[in-house]
């Protein structure tokens, strides 16, 4: 069996090699290196594709979080409310800017941030906790499918909330709202999204872009990355470096044309992860459970983009070190639940808190979903998982 890859960038680049070699050498013969026409030609591209009017491109999807709270005011005194299971990303902006962050357990289905469990918490606590003002939430669309947007939605108007999507996982993923079908990044005040080389859109290095449907936003977001000065060494507001460079937006630009074909080569590896689980019998046995598409059959195409393929495992621990003796390569996407993070130790949780976010810890396996993944890698996939539940026929 040739060498299984969890994530090949290598097969991606040869199959655009040309298209992506030509244009970083326009952008080095241009010398314009930082900002410029690249990115504001992908700020549009990406915003038309998103299904905002605005987009502006940033130094990566964490900075996209922290200027995107910087944009609203979120500071010392505040607090935002998000998920225990996400990356540390998330919640460590709303620290950084020296607010609180408030966790909320997530949909066992989905893993998700739950509106029902966002209800409660808003429900127990109004718009304050400890003495710290409730200012936001960061849902968050984990793995490639879009949170049950609507109801949060409506929890932050009636509490007077802003909501900022980080779809970092889930450039392009839809959401059928109310208002009609919705892409992620075009449901809440802002959306962030990432371009680290792992994503689905990546690039050559970070990168990341907020976006909204909110002019002032816009404004203030553009002044924010160019350290708060619109003309060269004056200063309006205390920004930070948070700019794009142009070979990243350039590279971007050319992957941007490729992404829908992309994503539909992963909803086709996770149903044929689907139907290969399935003829192993490993589903009504209760050893694996399957990622939950909750919005498959809504009229959507993008119901979920599987940035990660993510199944519950049984004996979770031991099936994976069977896998990678069998030269199978697997990740954990969260090991440990934020709340139980030793820098956040001062937020006063304690294990038991988030009992869903919890077990999806101790549960969750990632497998390879990239979309060159050859079929044959995951018929042996599944047959090394079969193996060790039910051992060798």
């Amino acid at each position: 069996m040739e060498e299984i890859s969890f994530l090949d960038l290598k097969a991606q680049y040869q199959s655009i090699k040309q298209e992506i070699d030509k244009k970083i050498l326009e952008v080095i013969s241009s010398q314009r290196f930082v900002l410029g026409p690249e990115v504001e030609n992908l700020e549009k591209e990406l915003a038309a594709y998103s299904g905002t009017e605005f987009a502006v491109g940033v130094s990566s999807g964490s900075d996209a979080l922290i200027i995107s709270l910087m944009a609203i005011g979120i500071g010392k005194g505040d607090a935002v409310i998000t998920s225990p299971f996400t990356f540390f990303a998330t919640a460590g902006a709303i620290s950084r800017l020296g607010a609180r962050p408030i966790f909320c357990d997530i949909d066992p289905d989905t893993y998700n941030l739950s509106p029902v469990k966002l209800a409660e918490l808003l429900e127990k606590e109004g718009t304050e906790f400890n003495g710290q003002k409730i200012k936001a939430i960061i849902p968050v669309h984990l793995y490639g499918q879009v949170v049950d947007m609507d109801p949060i939605n409506e929890l932050a108007k009636n509490y007077h909330l802003c909501v900022i999507e980080d779809a970092a996982q889930a450039i392009g993923s839809e959401y059928p709202s109310k208002k009609g079908i919705k892409k992620a990044c075009s449901i809440g005040d802002m959306g962030i999204l990432s371009f680290f080389p792992t994503k689905n859109l990546g690039g050559f290095g970070d990168g990341g872009m907020v976006l909204t449907n909110n002019k002032e936003l816009t404004d203030k977001l553009k002044l924010l990355r160019m350290h708060g000065s619109r003309n060269k060494y004056f200063y309006e507001i205390l920004g930070g470096n948070f700019r794009l460079d142009a070979i990243q937006a350039a590279i971007l630009r050319v992957k941007l044309k490729h992404l829908d074909s992309w994503q539909e080569m992963r909803r086709k590896n996770a149903s044929s992860y689907a139907q290969l689980f399935q003829e192993a019998e490993l589903l009504d046995d209760g050893f694996v459970i399957l990622p939950r598409n909750v919005y498959k059959d809504k009229g959507l195409t993008n119901y979920h983009t599987y940035h990660q393929y993510v199944i519950r495992a049984k004996n979770r621990d031991n099936l994976m070190e069977f896998l990678e003796s069998r030269k199978v390569p697997t990740a954990i996407y969260y090991p440990l639940s934020l709340h139980l993070q030793k820098c956040f130790s001062g937020l006063g949780y304690s294990e038991g808190d988030f009992p869903v976010s919890e077990k999806a810890s101790a549960e969750v396996l990632a497998l390879p979903v990239y979309p060159e993944l050859p079929a044959s890698h995951q018929e042996y996939i599944v047959a090394s998982i079969k193996e060790f539940y039910k051992g060798k026929n």
